[in-house]
């Protein structure tokens, strides 16, 4: 791999990494009555090319976080964290988990683009991806307080982007920030945490 896009690369996890932590700071996933003000209305479509909104996340606990396929390290690390945390819960607790993947590069991420991504061994079988047009990522990013951004030109292109996962309750509301690289056990341990508290 070129030197020019190792560096490139690694500018990109430095500043999601900063976004976040800034966010944290900042108090954007907090709000005056306690618990934060994340999630809310959106309209996409999932893998299959089904239209999807806010509904989908109720039923179940839902791990959301933003990204986008060809996103070289820090999605694929979310996945494969998420999946070993899911292995951690074990089969009843992970039953009552959907992961949930929206892209926020619509451009390149399209139906047929998410559901060949979602296909690799690293990922949950039952992991919903979301996509949809430019105005409806922006909208669902909006919601869930996420930050994004084109870097560079040409089809090389990259985003940077916030890395947190954001767990949701069986009602579709925000509980808990699980920050980017935590081990499995710690991730499996606050969900866990999570769900025992209802």
């Amino acid at each position: 791999m070129p030197r020019h896009r190792i560096i490139l690369i690694l500018a990109c996890v430095i500043a999601a990494i900063f976004a976040t932590g800034l966010a944290f700071r900042g108090g954007v996933f907090k709000s005056a009555s306690g618990p934060a003000a994340v999630g809310g209305p959106f309209q996409l479509v999932d893998q299959n090319g089904a239209p999807t909104t806010e509904k989908a996340l109720k039923g179940k606990w839902s791990a959301v976080f933003f990204g986008f396929t060809y996103c070289p390290d820090v999605c694929p690390g979310t996945l494969q964290g998420l999946a070993a945390a899911t292995d951690i819960l074990g089969p009843k607790k992970a039953e009552d988990l959907r992961i949930v993947f929206v892209s926020v590069d619509p451009g390149r991420d399209d139906v047929k683009q998410m559901k060949a991504y979602l296909t690799a061994d690293y990922v949950p079988k039952s992991t919903l991806g979301l996509t949809g047009t430019p105005e409806q990522v922006a909208a669902a990013a909006k919601a869930y307080r996420v930050y994004y951004a084109k870097v560079g030109d040409g089809p090389g292109y990259t985003i940077d982007h916030s890395t947190a996962i954001y767990l949701m309750d069986p009602k579709g509301r925000f509980r808990t920030v699980i920050p980017y690289n935590l081990p499995p056990e710690d991730i499996a341990r606050r969900i866990n945490d999570a769900m025992r508290e209802g």
